[in-house]
């Protein structure tokens, strides 16, 4: 099968501009984690997707893959969806599966892509997967930038929100309050069908992707996992991700030129 991923990443982020380019340890945050994706063995190939010269240019500078995108697109699949195209046709290489991986994740592990892609590759029924993790704290649990997923007895999703999932009032202190982790395979052609379908009134309550799939009827398998991950969506996140990686053993491993 042809794996690849793409990471899709623009500067213009209302909560955090410029967040790819931001520094966590003298190292761009796209760099974290464009490094870290190509560690795992399971992608064939590693894209940036992206609508800004700054950002392809620091790829490109480091020895990576860069697609330039429309500067439309107000979804990360979509953008997606246009540099897949693109790499297909500029390699001449059906692609089996996309692993979407999020500029604003660098403390994503390799193993964690791995994880992600294991549904789809054994299960030829599933479209789409994604990774959950635990929500440590109840302030996480609060916290609206945090999307929350709640998960059937098979592990396919129920629902997604930013708002407190499950409800913590009557008693539900002793079930798992799961946060979605942005690594999300789809099969390719489930992904160019996604990109066609409405957006759907619950998606655009909650601005989470993944309720346009299960608004129009189809599955999202859930993958969980006790890793510690942290998204950047603030200056204040960009702080606590700086401090937790500090002594990251990956970082040592990233193959920096001059080192």
């Amino acid at each position: 099968m042809n794996i690849i991923g793409i990471i899709p990443a623009r500067m213009a982020s209302t909560r955090c501009p410029g967040k790819p380019l931001a520094m966590i340890n003298n190292i761009p945050m796209i760099g974290h984690v464009y490094y870290r994706s190509a560690m795992c063995r399971t992608l064939n190939d590693i894209y940036v997707a992206t609508c800004d010269i700054e950002i392809k240019e620091y790829i490109e500078s480091i020895g990576g893959k860069a697609i330039m995108t429309a500067d439309t697109h107000e979804r990360a699949t979509d953008r997606t969806s246009e540099a897949m195209l693109k790499i297909e046709k500029s390699t001449g290489k059906h692609v089996d599966i996309v692993v979407m991986i999020q500029g604003d994740e660098p403390m994503m592990l390799p193993d964690m892509i791995d994880d992600a892609i294991a549904p789809i590759k054994e299960d030829p029924e599933i479209q789409v997967v994604n990774l959950s993790a635990p929500l440590k704290t109840e302030e996480e649990h609060n916290d609206p930038n945090e999307v929350k997923v709640v998960v059937d007895q098979q592990g396919f999703a129920l629902y997604f929100s930013r708002e407190p999932i499950p409800s913590r009032k009557k008693g539900g202190k002793n079930i798992p309050m799961l946060k979605q982790v942005c690594i999300i395979p789809f099969r390719r052609d489930f992904l160019i069908k996604f990109n066609q379908l409405k957006p759907t009134p619950l998606e655009i309550i909650e601005s989470v992707d993944m309720l346009r799939v299960m608004e129009h009827g189809y599955k999202v398998k859930m993958v969980y996992k006790e890793y510690q991950t942290y998204s950047v969506d603030t200056m204040e996140d960009l702080k606590r991700v700086e401090q937790l990686m500090k002594n990251d053993m990956l970082v040592k491993l990233y193959p920096i030129k001059g080192k």
